[in-house]
C-alpha cells in the first residue's frame, strides 16, 4: 500500500509540526484515538494547479464525555504523483454542550442530504 503522504511531506496542525510519514501517521494515531465520536465536514474553498484550500468543521468528544466543535482552514500541496507534500492547518476549537452539537449522523461519511458548513452557518 502507498503512503498518502510523502517521505518529506511537512505539515503544520496548530501547534504541532510534523516531517516525513512517520510523523504524520502517528500524530494522527494519537489525534483520533483522543478525538471520540469524531465527525467531519469539509467545504473546498479554491484550488490551482497542485494546490488546494479548504475549510472544515469538526465535532468530537474526549474521554470525559465533553464535546467539541473544530473550525478551521486547511491549505493542501500535492506531489506530481497526488501524495500530499505539505498541509498548512489553522483550527480553533471550543467546548459545546451535546445539545449544541449539529452533526448527528451514525459514525462513517457524512450522509447525502446532511446540511453542509453553509447549510449550517459555520
Amino acid at each position: 500500500m502507498t503512503p498518502a503522504y510523502t517521505e518529506d511531506s511537512h505539515w503544520r496542525n496548530r501547534s504541532d509540526f510534523l516531517t516525513g510519514h512517520g510523523e504524520i501517521s502517528e500524530f494522527l494515531a494519537r489525534k483520533w484515538a483522543r478525538e471520540l465520536d469524531y465527525r467531519l465536514i469539509k467545504g473546498l474553498w479554491t484550488f490551482a494547479g497542485t494546490r488546494i484550500a479548504v475549510r472544515f468543521a469538526y465535532e468530537s468528544r474526549d474521554a470525559a464525555g465533553q464535546w467539541f466543535r473544530a473550525l478551521g482552514n486547511e491549505n493542501w500541496e500535492f506531489a506530481p504523483d497526488g501524495r500530499m507534500r505539505r498541509r498548512i492547518a489553522s483550527i480553533n476549537d471550543h467546548p459545546i454542550t451535546a445539545d449544541a452539537r449539529l452533526f448527528h449522523w451514525p459514525l462513517g461519511p457524512r450522509p447525502a442530504g446532511h446540511p453542509g458548513l453553509d447549510d449550517l452557518d459555520l
